[in-house]
């Protein structure tokens, strides 16, 4: 196989990076497999309790004359993208009993929506629900008595926990179904555009709340290419999803048909078969490498940079921002979907959408092309598309050129020719930028620094009028430990705002901005955090700082700042209210974004 030296170079240093901790992963996982997944192991006491709810199943799940699917779902009805998992459940049991098998729901996971709580203190949970739903999950699959399992999920932290939880139940087959898109509403630059007047007082709450309402307004995923877009793709680049199903519309008959077909699939791969491929044989070095391809590719959330760290760990694998930083310099942006363009991801997926961009990659030898998925052995049917030809679901062959080339471009024409991400090191510590919707001649700035503790006095100093030339703003006091690590979304219109006034505007933040950062720099998951004495604690009003996208460095001019004495704020108002209370243990123990920002110790 041919593949570019760059990608081979990274993926040869994970794996050598990885060599004690995968290989102790994959002899756990085979210990574990050796146990068995059949039920006989448990006793009649512990079979008829996991039986009783389901009658009509009762004797297929005795005689174990089929597989039986562990659901783990995340559905509720405060997440678009999660509502239509409520009908999930009954169509995999029905799939699954024409095969001879069954299927129960063996968790109900939790899933919060970051759009609800973006700028509300219930954002403080989200990150650490990650780790929450992979136990979660765990609890669900700890019965013991499952030998396949359907994961249903699709935003920000659910996909990254369910990874983590798959992972470490790796002697066990996944198949991961989507729900899909919302339709296209009002144009998500429309959207921005009425935020930015909001924020300028051109437009008034009514109108902000029809722009929202317009744009957010059915069952499905947010439609701008933010993390839980994100996530769908990446389950496609390392192959737990079924191919081309990651932006199929919800409540449609090929959305359906996918989910009937993912449960007898997953039935087909458990080890009462001999198709299986387990989690543990998918989710290698070559299946994370190509995650981080696809995420340069195509300009993804910065999010993951934490997520697949975490995720990978779960794994036995060892990656760090070193290896998205050089794989980004030779992975060329190949899909400008908002914030990086105009595009919606419906409208990415009737351009050609992943498919078509594996098949761009592929030709251009930068993703493994051998690698384990839920399909078999190799990414080509990754490059297919799923139709339903008379009452029969197929993959048939897909696009071969872009259908609309100011969304989706070729690695020979791309919109740049390096990833959408940069690595930032320097004196004031190590932090990430997506740099895919920046202008380039604002990806390095050298200003006077303006230091907040928290994300309202940013908005509170704006609307006051206090930002008059050339700033970088830094918001500290956001890290992991600080208080949970909360997105910084709701500082995009007022910088925006500044920007646009012609000013040269950058963030510097311990915390995160998700991949709805947008045109604004920022530089994010600042390392170490200012709570751990991160370099960003020592920063007054003034101080002369340079963000460098282009280079990839993140330096204040004057070091003899750092012989400053740093008080640390009072944050002790971080402890309590909404849930706040019951994630000391969280804030106590996470680990640094650089490591995923975990409480587990993998």
């Amino acid at each position: 196989m041919i593949i570019n030296p760059t990608i081979k170079s990274v993926t040869d240093r994970i794996t050598k990076r990885s060599e004690t901790t995968r290989s102790d992963y994959l002899e756990k996982m085979n210990g574990a497999r050796k146990e068995g997944p059949k039920r006989a192991h448990l006793t009649c006491g512990n079979q008829a309790h996991a039986y009783a709810p389901v009658p009509e199943d009762q004797k297929r799940l005795i005689d174990e004359a089929g597989g039986n699917i562990g659901i783990i779902n995340a559905y509720n009805d405060m997440l678009s993208a999660h509502q239509p998992f409520q009908k999930y459940p009954e169509i995999i049991k029905k799939a699954a009993r024409l095969v001879g098998g069954t299927a129960q729901v063996a968790a109900g996971v939790p899933a919060m929506c970051d759009g609800i709580t973006q700028g509300q203190t219930g954002m403080e949970l989200s990150l650490f629900s990650r780790d929450a739903i992979a136990m979660s999950a765990a609890i669900g699959l700890s019965h013991n008595v499952f030998d396949t399992t359907v994961y249903l999920g699709v935003c920000d932290k659910i996909v990254p926990g369910m990874i983590i939880s798959a992972a470490t139940f790796g002697h066990l087959p996944a198949v991961f179904l989507p729900a899909g898109p919302m339709t296209t509403g009002q144009s998500n630059d429309e959207k921005a555009k009425i935020r930015q007047d909001f924020a300028e007082g051109k437009a008034n709450r009514s109108d902000l709340m029809a722009s929202e309402m317009s744009s957010y307004h059915g069952p499905g995923t947010c439609t701008f290419y933010g993390t839980a877009n994100t996530n769908q793709m990446l389950m496609e680049f390392m192959g737990l999803h079924l191919p081309g199903s990651s932006f199929v519309n919800p409540n449609t008959p090929l959305r359906d048909a996918l989910t009937d077909f993912g449960a007898k699939h997953a039935l087909s791969i458990s080890d009462l078969n001999s198709n299986y491929i387990p989690v543990s044989k998918i989710l290698d070095e070559k299946a994370y490498v190509n995650g981080i391809v696809g995420l340069m590719a195509t300009g993804g959330s910065t999010n993951l940079l934490i997520h697949l760290i975490a995720m990978a760990r779960a794994s036995g694998i060892i990656i760090d921002w070193s290896d998205f930083a050089e794989i980004s310099k030779v992975i060329p942006l190949l899909a400008k979907v908002y914030p990086n363009g105009l595009a919606d991801v419906n409208h990415f997926h009737a351009a050609g959408g992943l498919g078509l961009v594996i098949t761009e990659l592929l030709g251009a030898d930068l993703l493994h092309s051998d690698t384990q998925t839920i399909m078999g052995t190799g990414l080509e049917a990754y490059t297919k598309e799923p139709k339903i030809i008379n009452g029969e679901l197929g993959w048939h062959s897909g696009v071969s050129s872009s259908l609309n080339s100011k969304i989706i471009s070729t690695t020979a024409e791309p919109f740049q020719e390096t990833g959408g991400l940069a690595d930032l090191n320097g004196n004031l510590g190590s932090a990430v930028m997506k740099v895919s919707a920046v202008e380039k001649s604002r990806r390095k700035i050298t200003a006077p620094v303006r230091v907040f503790n928290d994300q309202q006095s940013v908005i509170d100093a704006f609307r006051a009028g206090e930002f008059t030339h050339d700033v970088i703003i830094a918001v500290r006091y956001q890290g992991p430990r600080a208080n949970g690590m909360p997105e910084l979304h709701n500082l995009t219109p007022s910088m925006s705002v500044l920007q646009s006034r012609g000013l040269k505007v950058a963030l510097i933040t311990d915390g995160r901005m998700s991949g709805a950062s947008g045109k604004v720099p920022a530089a994010i998951h600042m390392s170490p955090e200012a709570l751990d004495e991160g370099p960003i604690a020592y920063l007054q009003n003034g101080d002369i700082v340079t963000v460098d996208a282009i280079n990839g460095s993140i330096n204040v001019e004057n070091i003899k700042v750092f012989d400053r004495k740093v008080n640390h704020p009072d944050l002790s108002n971080n402890n309590f209210g909404v849930g706040r209370e019951l994630f000391d243990i969280f804030r106590n123990n996470a680990g640094p974004a650089k490591a995923g920002a975990s409480v587990f110790n993998f």
